[in-house]
């Protein structure tokens, strides 16, 4: 007697996670003025104007900010863009990428 295949197939358990999230944080320095660093996050962070002074004024007090929490590929073309339009005005503006706990 032949034997017969199964076209039914075993599924396997797929352990889905959501990805792992990072702050994207924004430094204060001496040099870069408060409107550069309030554009920045008006543009590129999609902060309101309102949102953004008021994390502004938290990076110029504190000396650092989260300025939001992204996915990886997200927080660092962030990074890129922001330290981008700062070399380009001639400002040393900081920001780092950090995982989020």
């Amino acid at each position: 007697m032949p034997k017969e295949q199964s076209r039914l197939r075993e599924r396997q358990d797929t352990q889905l996670r959501e990805p792992r999230r990072y702050k994207v944080i924004i430094h204060n320095d001496d040099f870069t003025t408060m409107e550069f660093v309030v554009m920045i996050l008006m543009k590129v962070f999609f902060l309101s104007e309102e949102k953004a002074n008021a994390l502004m004024l938290q990076v110029h007090h504190s000396e650092q900010a989260v300025a939001g929490i992204y996915t990886y590929d997200v927080a660092m073309s962030k990074v890129r863009k922001a330290t981008n339009m700062a070399r380009e005005n001639g400002y040393p503006l900081r920001l780092t990428v950090e995982p989020d706990e």
